[in-house]
């Protein structure tokens, strides 16, 4: 049970009495060191497998702990995140306790927000109703009243959303429609479960007799709520440990504090503490840079902050790269994944990290145009989405009436059987063109075929009922397949998850850090979200920001200030000493900057890009493509439009490739609005790129002059 773990880690799986806090690193194996520690402490009979809870913070990572106690032979440990173990003890001792049936769980509480807005006759736009629903989150984790919320808004130095008195009357109205509807919430849950073990002593002494040992994991996120919840379940008793790291601390804005980690030895005297710093994921290049990062870190969790050391065989630099504007960022950024998928890399191996989710549908264009899957990480969840929903009735009818379904005649493996079933719900060998939502339903179900291959090879022999119970045990954990494909993602989503190649755009000064960053403490969690977004990558990385918005926008952005000292060419030692002899900042190309291959010249202040019907400034990815806006009417010819589908339908016939791979939509709308007479005007429309002119564009100027096209080029 020990071998294979680092000294550090053995002292953690082997410590399995007292108070112990584990300080663990970025990559140093925290998840391997405490499974081990629980299934060491089963296998030597110190724990009993029914009285350990193990808790953490989402239903991935409980997920993932789950599969690996079973791997380990620790069955009948429980591990769970924080809401669910809660709901799972309020609905046990409801009817005890309280009687009746217990109210109802909202999954959304943006509706019932919205209806106290209506209540209180204040008008809120989406933006706003999402602010305030986040406000009055953080309210009831921080055990904040609606009387109290105004002071204690100011005191945590929060932004809010409207006036606070505003605020703490829409959240006092929102309380009171729950209660007429006989409604909880998610925070409710633990507020409910924290009354309950707090005035019955009764059902406090029976859990705490139920669970002899906790282990947290990243209590760096705790809330003052889960913390008091933790509390109750501990009693008098010291049978805890904690794993966390202050320098990954990114949820502050939900209630989260550090405090309790870095408080825990004041509070346990006798603790013991471990220190994980031996870094299993990344590259020395890698980790140089992450350490550079925090080393300029000012605050209390940069007082503790760990040193990671790299266990790995060195790799390549950081790469850093500056475009002209945001469009050529993305352009860019997708052609480097296109090389990297060419050059051997899983399209499912790397990612595409952005600081908000505004930024990720100028990506979702690029991946698109140049052929590349992608999935979108932090949207709705995968076992909600509709489709999946109805390909798992559809599954689950296939394996139970599967004898008389003709669909399954000459389907005689299960990965076949998955496809017949999956045909009739729309999936396809090949994926539909364009990046819009049956683009998205169609990777949805892609990823249910690719689990199917993967689970029959994992369990030979296994029946589509057997798949059927795999789809229902992840989708009640939430442990969703892997989608084959890019992943784009914020950095919030993409804590706790790690890529062979990581791409860190929009490293510019009002992004990184945020332009409502004001305070030390907030830009500080900037840094770290930064941190956080450096420490996902295991081998490659790549750092790039843009002068502007938009094309012909002012260049007046800077890189942020997070990477002086640290990128080639900035101030400091510190930069020249993390980057030893790596190479300078590289420029972005663009088609409008002429050749490939040629950097952008030196730029002059030019006038933002125009709509040419109505004179708006164009900032939308789309609208910048068809340089117009989207409501403006559309010049575009009809005939042309379909003659170049019906000639992008053959080229893609003929290499074998998705239609959007020849071009998108939008840049077949372009071309038909515009009707190039030459390669310099069809080369300007966003899209296009040297490339794609090389190969599709005599074809593409002879079809818009009204003729046949040439010959198939051969693509080189």
């Amino acid at each position: 049970m020990l071998d294979g773990l680092d000294p550090e880690q053995r002292e953690v799986a082997t410590c399995l009495h007292g108070p112990v806090c584990v300080l663990a690193g970025a990559g140093t194996g925290k998840t391997r060191a405490i499974t081990h520690r629980i299934a060491y402490g089963v296998r030597a009979g110190i724990l009993q497998p029914t009285s350990v809870l193990a808790v953490t913070f989402t239903n991935r990572a409980a997920g993932e702990m789950r599969g690996r106690l079973r791997q380990l032979g620790a069955h009948g440990v429980q591990a769970r995140t924080f809401h669910s173990a809660a709901l799972r003890q309020l609905q046990y001792f409801w009817p005890k306790v309280i009687g009746g049936a217990m109210p109802r769980l909202v999954d959304r509480k943006i509706q019932l927000v919205a209806d106290a807005a209506a209540a209180c006759r204040i008008r809120l736009d989406r933006g706003e109703l999402w602010d305030v629903t986040a406000e009055i989150e953080w309210s009831k984790v921080t055990q904040t009243v609606p009387a109290d919320y105004a002071l204690a808004a100011a005191k945590a130095g929060r932004e809010t959303p409207r006036d606070p008195a505003e605020t703490a009357q829409l959240y006092s109205v929102y309380e009171d429609l729950k209660r007429d509807r006989s409604v909880i919430d998610f925070e409710d849950v633990l507020l409910l479960t924290v009354a309950i073990l707090q005035d019955r002593h009764d059902v406090a002494e029976q859990v705490r007799a139920q669970y002899q040992h906790f282990v947290v994991d990243e209590y760096q996120d705790v809330s003052p709520l889960q913390q008091r919840l933790l509390e109750l379940w501990l009693g008098e008793r010291d049978n805890l440990c904690v794993v966390g790291d202050a320098s990954q601390t990114i949820y502050s804005f939900t209630g989260a504090t550090p405090d309790h980690l870095l408080d825990f030895r004041t509070r346990h005297p006798g603790a013991t503490v471990v220190k994980l710093v031996r870094d299993y994921r990344s590259t020395p290049q890698v980790v140089r840079l992450a350490n550079g990062l925090l080393a300029q870190a000012r605050g209390r969790a940069a007082d503790h902050r760990l040193e990671l050391v790299s266990q790995r065989a060195p790799g390549p630099e950081p790469v850093y790269a500056e475009y002209p504007d945001e469009p050529a960022e993305a352009e860019g950024t997708a052609r480097r994944v296109q090389e990297l998928i060419a050059s051997g890399v899983p399209a499912s191996e790397i990612a595409v990290l952005f600081r908000t989710n505004s930024q990720s549908e100028t990506y979702e264009q690029a991946l698109a145009d140049v052929g590349v899957p992608y999935q979108l990480r932090g949207a709705e969840r995968f076992f909600d989405r509709p489709e999946v929903r109805k390909a798992g009735v559809a599954l689950r009818g296939a394996a139970r009436f599967g004898g008389n379904d003709s669909l399954l005649d000459d389907a005689v493996d299960l990965p076949s059987q998955v496809r017949a079933v999956l045909s009739g719900e729309g999936w396809t060998p090949q994926p539909p063109a364009g990046s819009g939502a049956v683009r998205e339903r169609w990777e949805s179900l892609a990823a249910l075929v690719h689990l199917a291959q993967d689970f029959a090879a994992a369990r030979p022999g296994a029946t589509l009922s057997d798949l059927v119970a795999e789809l229902d045990e992840r989708a009640t954990a939430q442990h969703a397949p892997t989608v084959q494909g890019v992943t784009l993602a914020s950095l919030h989503s993409a804590k706790g998850l790690e890529w062979d190649a990581v791409f860190l755009v929009g490293v510019a000064e009002g992004m990184i850090p945020i332009t409502y960053a004001r305070t030390d403490e907030q830009v500080e969690e900037e840094r770290r979200l930064l941190y956080v977004g450096v420490t996902r990558a295991r081998e490659q990385l790549y750092v790039s920001w843009s002068l502007s918005r938009s094309p012909g926008g002012r260049p007046n952005r800077r890189p942020s200030r997070f990477l002086d000292g640290l990128r080639p060419g900035s101030a400091g030692v510190a930069g020249r000493a993390a980057l030893g002899a790596s190479g300078g900042i590289e420029r972005g190309f663009t088609a409008a900057a002429g050749a490939v291959g040629k950097p952008v010249p030196p730029r002059t202040r030019r006038t933002p890009a125009r709509c040419r019907i109505c004179g708006r400034a164009l900032t939308d990815g789309g609208e910048l493509k068809l340089m117009r806006c989207e409501d403006c009417p559309s010049d575009m010819d009809e005939g042309l439009y379909e003659r170049l589908r019906e000639w992008r339908a053959e080229q893609a016939g003929r290499s074998g490739q998705p239609a959007f791979c020849v071009f998108t939509d939008k840049t077949l709308m372009a071309i038909a609005e515009s009707v190039p007479d030459d390669e310099r005007e069809l080369a300007r429309i966003p899209g296009v790129g040297m490339r794609k002119l090389r190969r599709y564009g005599a074809d593409v100027l002879a079809i818009c002059a009204g003729q046949e096209p040439g010959a198939e080029e051969d693509g080189n």
